[in-house]
C-alpha cells in the first residue's frame, strides 16, 4: 500500500528524531555559562572557610592562624591561651568539626557545631578521645571573624582533663 510506512523506515525516522533532539540539547546545554551563585552563597562559603581555617590552625598548632580569625575579647583571649596549652601538652591533635546549623542575622552569624577529636599526650601512645557540641559566634560579611564561643568546644582539652579528675599529663619539655 502506498503511503504506509514500513517498520524499518519508521524506526529510522524515530532514531533521527532522537538524534536531532540530543543534538539540540547538547548545543544549548554546552553553550550556557556555569552556575552563577548569589551573594548569600559566597558569604556561606566564606563562613565555611573560616571554620575550616580555625580547625586546621588548631590541628596544625598554628597559634597565629587562630589569632588571625578572632576579634579581641577576654573570652577569646582565653580560647587562645587554652589552645596554646594544648599545643604544649599534646604531640598530635586530630579534630573533625561538623556544622549542624547556621543562623544569620545581618552581620551576626551563630553556628552550631558538633566536634570529635583525638589528642595524643606527649610521652604516651594512648590518645584521649572526646566529642561535644558548641556554638561559634561569628561576625562579618566579607571578612568573617570569631566574636564569641559558647558550649562544649574542643579548645583547652588539657584543662578539661584536669577538671574530669583524670591523672595529670606529663609536662612538655
Amino acid at each position: 500500500m502506498p503511503g504506509r510506512l514500513s517498520s524499518s523506515s519508521l524506526r529510522r525516522f524515530l532514531y533521527r528524531c532522537v538524534a536531532l533532539g540530543l543534538l539540540c540539547v547538547l548545543i544549548t546545554g554546552c553553550g550556557s555559562k556555569g552556575p552563577v551563585y548569589p551573594e548569600d552563597h559566597l558569604r556561606f562559603t566564606r563562613i565555611y572557610d573560616a571554620v575550616e581555617s580555625l580547625r586546621k590552625a588548631y590541628v596544625e598548632k598554628d597559634l597565629g592562624g587562630i589569632s588571625h580569625l578572632l576579634l579581641s575579647s577576654d573570652q577569646l583571649d582565653q580560647l587562645v591561651a587554652d589552645a596554646e596549652a594544648d599545643f604544649r601538652t599534646y604531640d598530635t591533635i586530630a579534630l573533625d568539626l561538623a556544622i549542624e546549623r547556621i543562623l544569620i542575622d545581618g552581620d551576626h552569624i551563630d553556628m552550631y557545631v558538633h566536634w570529635q577529636g583525638q589528642w595524643k599526650p606527649q610521652g604516651t601512645d594512648v590518645p584521649i578521645r572526646e566529642r561535644g557540641h558548641g556554638r561559634l559566634q561569628w561576625v562579618g560579611n566579607q571578612s568573617i571573624l570569631l566574636r564569641a564561643v559558647d558550649g562544649d568546644l574542643p579548645f583547652g582539652m588539657g584543662t578539661r582533663q584536669m577538671r574530669l579528675n583524670r591523672p595529670p599529663l606529663p609536662a612538655a619539655k
